[in-house]
């Protein structure tokens, strides 16, 4: 055994030690980061605002994350943006993947009139102004549909969707029909369970999209702070932090009652913010590259 092992030359161990250590250094600049925003969001505010903190909290302390889940607005837009994303998630997948079921089939009538509406409006957009006044003669401004209705369909996901849906096997389809089995029938009972990773990978396309979607709040429902989200709240903290840094001095002096800034909650919501995709997205891990994988091989 020992002879037929293969011997690493000098080069060998150059080469994996330099590999190592060029890993090493890009998986630390990547994680620190994160890792910074965790201990300035367990540190004392004030104390924060000083600097020289970089791998231990100076003053540990919880009352970031304390006086961030006691503020009702910032309770409130968690709510908003969990219910935004299940429900447009789900209405995006299961819509988005009953479109793609139809145009998967070769023989639909008028098929490449079909592909061809969804690369121009995959391609080209109305604008801003048109879309905003379809929503509001539709009458979804300032109201909570506003988030689901219009993201029900993706051209993206369809695509992907429709490459996945082709490479199933063409032989389930007439087994089915033989067993009397209808449309319906073979999309829910047959099609959706074995396309889980279809499913997956849409599925967390689109709760990634809307977790972290802010606009849609600032365009289209900004008179009801009730809709407000939390990706809403924490843009509107980063942009009153970056006017109030102007003044350091008197941003400490207002803190000094409190122990917390705009920067230590901004810190503590981004936390909270980030853990709902970090706890499912290892779940759907598996899935995710399977989907993408297998829409890829055909065009």
């Amino acid at each position: 055994m020992t002879k037929n092992k293969m011997k690493r030359t000098l080069e060998d161990k150059i080469v994996d030690v330099v590999i190592f250590v060029t890993m090493t250094f890009i998986l630390l600049v990547t994680l620190y980061p994160f890792y910074y925003v965790i201990i300035i969001s367990l540190n004392d505010g004030v104390d924060a605002l000083s600097g020289g903190i970089y791998f231990f909290p100076r003053k540990f302390t919880l009352d970031n994350y304390k006086q961030f889940l006691g503020d009702p607005t910032w309770i409130n837009a968690i709510f908003i943006s969990f219910g935004k994303t299940i429900i447009g998630t789900v209405l995006t997948v299961l819509f988005t993947c009953m479109v793609a079921y139809g145009l998967a089939f070769p023989n639909l009538l008028f098929k490449k009139f079909y592909n061809f509406i969804l690369l121009i409006c995959m391609y080209f957009s109305g604008g801003l102004i048109p879309y905003y006044l379809v929503l509001k003669s539709y009458g979804l401004l300032n109201n909570f549909l506003v988030y689901v209705i219009p993201t029900m369909f993706s051209v993206y996901y369809c695509i992907l969707a429709i490459s996945f849906f082709r490479e199933m096997p063409f032989e389930l389809y007439e087994s089915a029909r033989l067993d009397g089995a209808g449309e319906i029938t073979i999309y829910t009972r047959i099609i959706l369970p074995l396309s889980k990773p279809l499913l997956a990978t849409i599925g967390l396309f689109a709760a990634v999209g809307q977790w972290n979607a802010w606009s849609d709040t600032a365009f289209y429902a900004p008179a009801n702070k009730l809709l407000r989200t939390l990706a809403f709240l924490m843009r509107d903290v980063i942009t009153r932090n970056q006017v109030d840094m102007s003044s350091r001095a008197s941003m400490m002096a207002a803190a000094q009652h409190s122990k917390v800034t705009a920067t230590s909650i901004q810190m503590a919501a981004m936390i909270i913010a980030i853990l709902p995709i970090v706890l499912v997205y290892p779940f759907l891990q598996k899935y995710f590259v399977k989907g993408i994988m297998l829409g890829a091989v055909k065009g």
